[in-house]
């Protein structure tokens, strides 16, 4: 039972026993009465026990379950390694005895398909572009130029407007004939001219000698005071006339064998060359106005289309038509690291499996290795030359920029590289 105080506030009996009890005069005296009587003892400590043991149990089993998940859980490199492994092994075993023949694997480095010569294709002369279309020749109608397409050498694929260019060459080819005609008007009739000119100075010398014989005749008629002075005078005169007469003539002939008509020949001679160089020169520019394929390819990238102007020298004009490649003759484009490039030596075997058909499997051989390598990858870049069957279609699996993985394999001897 509780007793009540004087503010009818209800009170245990431990509190009551305790106010009860005398007030403690020592420091050990008041330490033993703060201690807690030895059963609410008992009952805290059997509570603390219990509730440690909850969470003990608790974090036990939540362990458990983790580790569980943890150590059933498949993890992403197991499974792409047992992939590679697998694929492989599939791959080993389909070679068989031809892997044996060849040697074993010494190093692996993942690469990319490059055409060995890729070519951008670009107009000579700007020009706005007529049509773009592939023909055989210029009575083929053609198609439109096309990524994918492939094209032999020479086939066109473009044609600009060219009638400045034509213009150009027909003045050119005016200026060409008019200085051809001249060249001609100097020499064509020239032996007719000696001819001429070597006729009119014997005339004169025949007349120079009768005339001669006339003034002697006149001299000794003078004398004997037979003839008039006037009339020697006139014989005398004439003489004189046609010696001058006959001297200019013989020059004339002498000019015509050898003197200035020489030079003015080779000065005509200089002009039709010059003429016939600027008609070379329209006529290169009136070609290039149609663009033709400079090899057996396949286009790669199309950079223009029909209406657009393309100029070399401009920056804000397209430059080119097209990318073009010959994809029966590739390459693997790849990095070796500086610590395994003592592995790999000019002529060594190798297998080229491309990641996007694992199951398929090229020969190759390295090619060459670059005389310089790249100091922020640690590496020497290498090029594999890749042997594309023959039967295979260009394009079909091998594209440019694909990934490979290459298979480097020892042999006592390189074998010798192919052209």
């Amino acid at each position: 039972m509780s007793e009540r105080n004087e503010n009818n506030a209800v009170t245990s009996p431990m509190v009551i026993e305790s106010v009860r009890k005398p007030e403690p005069t020592s420091l050990s005296e008041r330490v033993r009465s703060l201690r807690l009587p030895d059963q609410q003892v008992k009952k805290s400590s059997r509570g603390i026990v219990w509730i440690l043991g909850s969470l003990c149990l608790l974090l036990a089993l939540s362990t458990a379950c983790f580790g569980y998940l943890y150590f059933n859980q498949p993890k992403v490199d197991d499974a792409r390694t047992s992939d590679v492994n697998a694929s492989s092994f599939d791959r080993r075993q389909s070679e068989g005895a031809h892997a044996t023949e060849i040697g074993t694997v010494v190093h692996e480095s993942k690469g990319n398909v490059v055409p060995v010569h890729q070519i951008q294709v670009s107009p000579k002369v700007s020009g706005l572009i007529l049509k773009l279309r592939v023909k055989k020749d210029e009575k083929d109608e053609g198609v439109p130029l096309e990524e994918g397409m492939r094209v032999e050498k020479n086939w066109i694929l473009a044609e600009l407007e060219d009638i400045d260019y034509r213009a150009d060459y027909n003045r050119a080819e005016a200026a060409l004939e008019e200085a051809r005609q001249n060249l001609l008007e100097l020499t064509q009739y020239r032996q007719k001219e000696i001819d001429q000119t070597k006729a009119r100075w014997s005339e004169a010398e025949v007349q120079r000698k009768q005339l001669e014989i006339d003034r002697r005749r006149s001299s000794k008629l003078k004398n004997t005071n037979a003839l008039a002075d006037r009339e020697f005078e006139q014989a005398d005169s004439a003489y004189l006339a046609m010696l001058a007469r006959e001297q200019s003539l013989r020059v004339d002939y002498e000019f015509m064998i050898r003197g200035p008509r020489d030079n003015k020949i080779e000065a005509a001679n200089r002009r039709v060359k010059q003429a016939e160089e600027e008609v070379v020169k329209n006529r290169w520019r009136l070609d290039n106005c149609t663009i033709r394929a400079p090899i057996s390819g396949t286009i790669l990238t199309k950079f223009a289309e029909e209406g657009n102007i393309v100029n070399q020298l401009s920056l804000n004009l397209k430059g080119s038509i097209c990318d073009m490649a010959d994809l029966s003759d590739l390459e693997i484009d790849l990095s070796i690291q500086e610590r395994d490039v003592s592995r790999v030596f000019k002529g060594q075997s190798c297998r080229i499996r491309p990641e996007a058909y694992p199951e398929r499997t090229y020969d190759g051989y390295v090619s060459r290795l670059m005389p310089i390598a790249d100091r922020g990858k640690g590496a020497v870049p290498v090029r594999v030359k890749l042997i594309v069957p023959k039967d295979e279609e260009q394009g079909a699996y091998l594209k440019p920029e694909m990934g490979a993985v290459v298979s480097f394999l020892k042999k006592e001897e390189p074998r010798e590289a192919k052209k």
